[in-house]
């Protein structure tokens, strides 16, 4: 209250400032006084001159300045007439006085919340109105708490905790998610994948039931997939860990996101080659002629070619289409497009270690 009372004293105190002024009389610009003056002047003018103290010559000169500033005189007074009275004014400050507050009470209530409560320092903290993600976080955490079962807010809160670092409440989020919202190849791998991060990227055994069960649940399932090549990898089986990526590569897509990260894994283990063209498309061409086999092939990878031209950062596609040209016969343009790969990747040292790893065994630098 205090705060309104402070703003009331301000509002009046600005509209006494304009409308005081109006209240005051106006300072008369003639009462009539100086009219009869110069009418008693005039008169004089005449007396002087029936008397013989002036001539008719400055009698004229003095009649004329004369009847100039009492027409002026005259003037004054009808301006002073026609404004406005004084009364007049002081009605219409009042008015504005009062009327002001009563219009601006009549629009702000009906459409303000003087009764609402100021928000939370938390809730004003950022700005247009989002919140930081630990907020939001944090009362996911509080709704789940209360909701323990709600396996839609396992499956949101899982993947974020996962993203700030916090594997142990990732584990037990992907935990409660598949316990309440249902079991998944994907769920599963996701679970493996954050107990490997805890252990520091050791794929445990409690990792790899997970991975087992992603894998049961869905055979091409990528990330469980490669995590069992990463167990057979730390367990000293590098055969088994090739032939899992190996097959991985052999039935991904050419635009598969994990490509590079698998191609990498297969030449660390010394995986030797990598498959020119994906196993479905070699399967598909043992039905086709001779010629249209070749011109499917060519086909391929000529489109392989025109992609790597637009994004030369593919390393596995590089090696694809090296060896693809190895297989044809055409040395030349497997050394072209080798030579290409290279400098594509010139900026990046990781890339080309992997590349030049890759070509060993293509013979092309002997």
């Amino acid at each position: 209250m205090t705060l309104w009372f402070v703003f009331a004293v301000m509002t009046a105190a600005a509209i006494f400032a304009v409308l005081l002024p109006l209240g005051w009389g106006a300072r008369a610009a003639s009462d009539g006084r100086e009219v009869a003056v110069y009418k008693d002047q005039l008169a004089e003018i005449e007396r002087d001159v029936e008397t013989g103290l002036i001539g008719k010559v400055e009698a004229e000169a003095a009649r004329v300045e004369i009847s100039r500033r009492l027409l002026a005189a005259a003037d004054q007074e009808d301006e002073a007439a026609v404004k406005p009275s004084l009364g007049l004014r002081r009605a219409s400050a009042v008015l504005a006085l009062i009327g002001v507050p009563i219009v601006a009470l009549a629009v702000y209530l009906p459409l303000g919340s003087p009764q609402l409560p100021d928000f939370p320092l938390t809730a004003r903290a950022a700005p247009n109105g989002t919140q930081p993600l630990e907020t939001l976080v944090a009362q996911v955490e509080q709704h789940l708490q209360k909701n323990p079962t709600d396996g839609r807010g396992w499956t949101v809160l899982a993947p974020v905790l996962a993203r700030l670092g916090r594997t142990d409440d990732a584990i037990r989020a992907y935990r409660n998610m598949i316990t309440y919202a249902g079991d998944g190849a994907a769920k599963r791998a996701d679970l493996g994948e954050m107990i490997t991060a805890a252990a520091g990227g050791v794929v445990t055994a409690e990792a790899k039931a997970e991975f087992e069960r992603a894998h049961a649940l869905e055979a091409d399932e990528p990330k469980s997939n490669y995590y069992l090549g990463l167990a057979a990898e730390q367990d000293g089986r590098k055969d088994e860990a090739s032939a899992i990526w190996r097959a991985m590569l052999g039935k991904a897509p050419a635009d598969a996101p994990w490509r590079p990260l698998v191609t990498a894994a297969l030449a660390r283990v010394g995986g030797g080659e990598v498959p020119a063209l994906p196993s479905e498309t070699i399967a598909a061409a043992k039905d086709m002629s001779a010629g249209d086999r070749e011109t499917m092939i060519r086909g391929m990878v000529d489109r392989l070619a025109a992609r790597l031209k637009q994004n030369g950062d593919d390393v596995e596609g590089w090696l694809r289409l090296v060896r693809a040209y190895v297989v044809m016969g055409d040395l030349d343009k497997a050394k072209g497009a080798l030579s290409e790969a290279r400098q594509a990747v010139s900026g990046d040292a990781e890339r080309l270690r992997q590349l030049n790893e890759g070509v060993k065994t293509f013979g092309l630098d002997g």
